[in-house]
């Protein structure tokens, strides 16, 4: 029998899917931790637009009699903190919002709204939601540290598309087998039922894994896209239309967050973002019932001198 028609119909036979189930297993394992934290603060970047207008609320400001200019406005800041310095005064295009001045004392920065008619203080100009926003994106996007957590991200990115592929490939159980495993049996028992969850979830989810980590990576490391795109679909004269190679990144990054479309779409990048992390606790918990707990289970016994623990028997239909 050739390799193609065992692979269709007697999968689990072939030394490609044992050694693509090594590096599946082994690759969940090492990223366990990492798309726990990206799934959770990618999901939650989907809202970044409206959580970054929720909280950049601005002061409501009466229109007074005479408009402080800026040495006006840098008195008042000085009165207000005296310990600190001035940096900068930054009105705004619309003569009725609050001036944004930076102060700074030693090493500590301060940036507060001023009243540009009266001088008083109004606030923080950046709130602290937003300040969370921001942070969010910075440990999403470089792990708070750029650009080596930029870097890492980007092999983490890798990691996740090898372990997306890597789990499609070994998905495939052979032909005629392969319907019951789009679905879930709820009534399974625990060890079924995750063992089904794990496979339903990963078919279904597979094509936004695969998004994100391609995209991931493009985001990271955009210079062998842009390469591919100039050598694919080279620029032809002066044209101020972009190029489809071009679109097609773009699409590519706006993909990433879900930044197209409204609300449904928001809602579908929610959904589907949460199923990694489900993944990867059923990917865990079925590690832990074939592999960990039965070796736990043995050197127990070896230690205390009992007898030798059998391994648990395989999970349906692998």
């Amino acid at each position: 029998m050739n390799f193609w028609r065992r692979w269709t119909q007697y999968p689990q036979s072939t030394t490609l899917r044992k050694v693509l189930f090594q590096v599946h297993l082994w690759t969940g394992i090492a990223l366990g931790v990492y798309v726990l934290l990206m799934s959770v603060s990618g999901t939650a970047l989907v809202y970044r637009i409206d959580l970054a207008r929720r909280f950049s609320r601005e002061p409501a400001i009466v229109v007074g009699p005479h408009h402080l200019t800026v040495d006006e406005l840098t008195a008042a800041a000085q009165r207000a903190y005296p310990q600190y310095e001035v940096l900068s005064v930054s009105p705004r295009r619309k003569p009725n919002l609050a001036v944004e001045i930076l102060l700074q004392s030693g090493q500590k920065k301060i940036e507060r709204l001023f009243n540009p008619f009266t001088g008083a203080d109004v606030g923080e100009a950046v709130t602290p939601g937003f300040r969370a926003v921001q942070w969010l994106v910075s440990f999403h996007d470089d792990l708070l540290n750029p650009p080596v957590g930029r870097e890492v991200n980007g092999v983490g990115a890798m990691l996740t598309t090898l372990l997306c592929l890597s789990g499609a490939l070994i998905w495939w159980p052979g032909s005629g087998k392969w319907r019951p495993r789009l679905t879930v049996d709820w009534k399974a028992n625990r060890n079924k039922l995750n063992w089904a969850l794990h496979n339903a979830l990963g078919f279904w989810s597979v094509g936004f894994v695969l998004m994100w980590g391609i995209s991931g990576i493009y985001l990271c490391f955009p210079e062998p896209f842009n390469a591919l795109s100039d050598f694919l679909d080279p620029v032809r004269g002066f044209s101020r239309q972009p190029r489809v190679s071009d679109r097609i990144l773009f699409w590519l990054a706006q993909a990433h967050f879900g930044r197209f479309g409204g609300l449904p779409i928001k809602l579908v990048w929610t959904v589907f973002g949460i199923l990694p992390i489900v993944l990867m606790v059923t990917g865990f918990l079925m590690w832990w019932h074939r592999v960990l707990r039965p070796t736990l289970r043995r050197d127990l016994a070896v230690r205390s001198g009992g007898s030798r623990i059998k391994g648990a028997e395989p999970e349906a239909g692998d």
